[in-house]
């Protein structure tokens, strides 16, 4: 049985997943399935500590999206807080020891930035048509061989610029955290953490932010 649990073990590794990577981008998503879980079993008119907290940040969340993408990007809220809580949690959880921050992986970074690349064009054709190709093509005919590649290139960059940009952020922080913790593991550490927290908030929304801002640039009517 152990040669087996090792040959499955070192497949996984060969194939570049991380296991601890993996548990604990389920911790995660169990944790936010039972927040939420609990926050709705039995809603009130006049909250109790979790449900008031639950509206609090789907509140905020839900006032973001409106005021950067108008009325019409309602229909995205689904996507975009759970994005947003995904990796908010995900970032936090590195600064509790024997946790490591699923974001700080960039498989985990990687996926998240092509839901959102592939959301992107999808709404951009279900909004304009294949009139959205154009935008790819230039105005005019005989820059089709100029504009072509630079759009194409430009698209391609959101998606690596969503995954290194969190990736880089979260993973040095993990890093820096575990130095200092190794080197002086008493008081110092504790305004590394808080400056963990402030990072993992700004990460998160610089995240969210991207990602309305791709999707409502595929809806504008300039395409």
């Amino acid at each position: 049985m152990e040669p087996l649990i090792f040959f499955h073990t070192s497949w996984l590794h060969d194939m570049g997943i991380n296991m601890t990577i993996v548990f604990n981008t389920f911790f995660v998503m169990l944790l936010l399935a039972a927040l939420s879980f609990l926050a709705t079993r039995n809603l009130q008119v006049y909250p109790g500590r979790i449900q008031n907290v639950m509206e609090v940040i789907v509140d905020g969340l839900h006032t973001l999206l409106i005021d950067t993408m108008g009325e019409h990007g309602k229909k995205f809220f689904p996507l975009i807080a759970t994005l947003g809580l995904f990796i908010l949690i995900s970032n936090l959880i590195g600064i509790i020891p024997g946790f490591e921050s699923p974001t700080a992986n960039i498989n985990t970074n990687l996926a998240m930035a092509l839901v959102v690349f592939f959301s992107t064009h999808v709404v951009g054709v279900i909004t304009h048509g294949f009139k959205y190709l154009k935008q790819f093509l230039g105005p005019v005919w005989w820059l089709i061989p100029l504009m072509l590649p630079i759009e194409i290139i430009s698209h391609l960059s959101r998606p690596l610029s969503l995954t290194f940009r969190l990736f880089g952020n979260i993973a040095g922080e993990d890093i820096v955290l575990l130095v200092v913790l190794l080197l002086v593991p008493l008081i110092v550490p504790l305004p590394i953490m808080f400056l963990m927290i402030f990072t993992s908030v700004v990460q998160t929304l610089v995240f969210m932010l991207l990602a309305m801002m791709y999707i409502g640039g595929a809806m504008e009517e300039g395409h």
